[in-house]
């Protein structure tokens, strides 16, 4: 009974997503190569001019915020030939010239096409101003930004731009090449159709929902593998597959063999987009992380080094960042594409910031005044949880494990005060949805050959069982069709 229940929901469900499940395998190893594209803050920063002399103090910015306001952050970058303040309260956002004399430029179609030539130098074939989103810009959010202009740029490329008309920000920025791969990748493999994607709430549920229903499918598929081939050691002796038919034994055979890790793809396809349950892994106690490194009685106004004697001394930098760990001072400057945070604790001198042991144990005990540290490390190469294929994670970190009920773990950059936490329940969601889907382990990602190699071969088994999938599922269809003729 059970097995006859499990082959009908294997057929019927294999039938009707296998087609799906071809496309999520081709398209995923696709992405390991290409993603979707995006005008990211690495491109947008490239494209600030360096700061120069002469500039206003912190604390003259600082005077033209109401007074009752709480500055949460503040930058400054130069850009089109003017130098900006960008100043965040804890009511809203100032964008503030840094002469006083000056306005903000009017956002009109010669600044549109100014910002649009520092991005592409090729001749604009054509100017469409979009009321609604496309392909391109599918995120719900954008809809504020309406109406956009999208420019088609005459060069070999054919790339395309897009521009906020309320901000004048870049939304993004695409090549014909990127435009195909993605068509082939990311669009059909994160489901990123511009009608379901401007939904944020609808397209979570609908890949959520199909992954369900894909992972209730391979199951059901792995438990009549798995159950023929046990029939067939009973009776002959042997180990082989019953079907005699082409399609249905490597069916058979192929999805028994790499059934696991379609299903362990299809279930962390779905975790993308969900937390660990608690029942799972319960989250015992949230701690205020960001609340105590961020807290502090500086104020931007008063930071012990001058920002403009950072910019003096190193010269070409395009932006600084006003920022802090605890009660230290930190600016975080931009050169061009490269990043470097400076000790802004020290008036006498420029140098690169170098958070110590003793700054992060004393950050650590704050946020847990009740609980130890059971280990403090610095660690040179990636560990389990902090990891990345890309690199992006820098080296080196200080490791701090605290004896709690959550295994609460830091990962803390001394060279720029950025830090990530750990707890159980994130390590779930870390083995659920990295783990599983991109092969996160740290002793492959740190041998890159070897990791495409193990992905390839897992990927086009799985390529190979749902293509065999789809051509048992086209035969079923064209059975039913003539018994119904019939």
């Amino acid at each position: 009974m059970l097995t006859r229940f499990m082959f009908t929901i294997h057929k019927v469900l294999g039938t009707l997503l296998s087609a799906l499940f071809l496309v999520w395998f081709i398209s995923g190893l696709v992405m390991i190569y290409h993603t979707f594209p995006k005008a990211n803050p690495k491109d947008k920063a490239e494209k600030y001019e360096a700061l120069s002399s002469p500039l206003p103090s912190a604390g003259e910015i600082v005077q033209r915020i109401p007074s009752d306001e709480q500055i949460e952050s503040m930058s400054v970058n130069r850009y089109l030939g003017q130098t900006v303040f960008h100043i965040r309260t804890d009511k809203g956002k100032y964008d503030l010239p840094a002469d006083s004399t000056e306005q903000l430029p009017v956002i009109n179609r010669e600044r549109i096409e100014a910002i649009a030539r520092l991005w592409c130098q090729a001749p604009i074939e054509r100017i469409d101003t979009l009321q609604h989103l496309e392909q391109w810009i599918p995120f719900g959010f954008l809809k504020k930004e309406l109406p956009i202009y999208k420019f088609y740029f005459k060069d070999k490329e054919k790339h395309q731009l897009y521009i906020s008309s309320k901000s004048g920000e870049v939304l993004q920025f695409t090549s014909s090449k990127q435009r195909f791969w993605t068509w082939v990748g990311a669009i059909p493999h994160w489901v990123y159709f511009t009608m379901l994607r401007q939904n944020i709430e609808l397209w979570k549920t609908t890949v959520i929902w199909l992954s369900a229903v894909g992972c209730i499918m391979t199951i059901a598929g792995l438990y009549i593998g798995i159950y023929a081939f046990i029939r067939v050691r009973r009776r002959k002796r042997e180990f082989a597959t019953p079907y005699k038919k082409r399609w249905y034994k490597w069916h058979h055979v192929t999805g028994t063999l790499f059934g696991i890790f379609v299903l362990t793809w299809v279930f962390s396809g779905m975790m993308s987009l969900a937390d660990a349950p608690q029942w799972l892994a319960k989250t015992h106690k949230e701690y205020p992380v960001r609340e105590v490194i961020k807290e502090s009685d500086l104020s931007f106004a008063d930071y012990p080094l001058d920002y403009r004697k950072v910019i003096n001394n190193n010269g070409n930098i395009t932006q600084i960042e006003w920022s802090n760990f605890r009660s230290k001072p930190i600016y975080h400057t931009q050169k061009g594409s490269k990043k470097e945070s400076i000790d802004a604790s020290n008036n006498a001198e420029v140098h690169p910031l170098k958070l110590t042991e003793e700054e992060i144990r004393e950050a650590i005990t704050t946020i847990h005044p009740d609980e130890s540290i059971q280990n403090i490390t610095l660690l040179k190469d990636y560990d389990t949880y902090y990891v990345a294929r890309s690199g992006h994670l820098a080296l080196p970190v200080y490791k701090v494990e605290v004896d709690n009920a959550d295994k609460t773990c830091y990962y803390i950059n001394p060279n720029n005060a950025s830090y990530r936490s750990v707890n159980t329940n994130r390590r779930w969601g870390f083995w659920m949805y990295q783990g599983m889907h991109s092969l996160k382990f740290n002793w492959l990602v740190a041998h890159p050959v070897l990791w495409s190699i193990v992905m390839w071969i897992l990927m086009l088994g799985g390529t190979f069982v749902s293509l065999s999938g789809v051509i048992l599922g086209v035969k079923y269809i064209i059975r039913l069709c003539k018994r119904r003729k019939d």
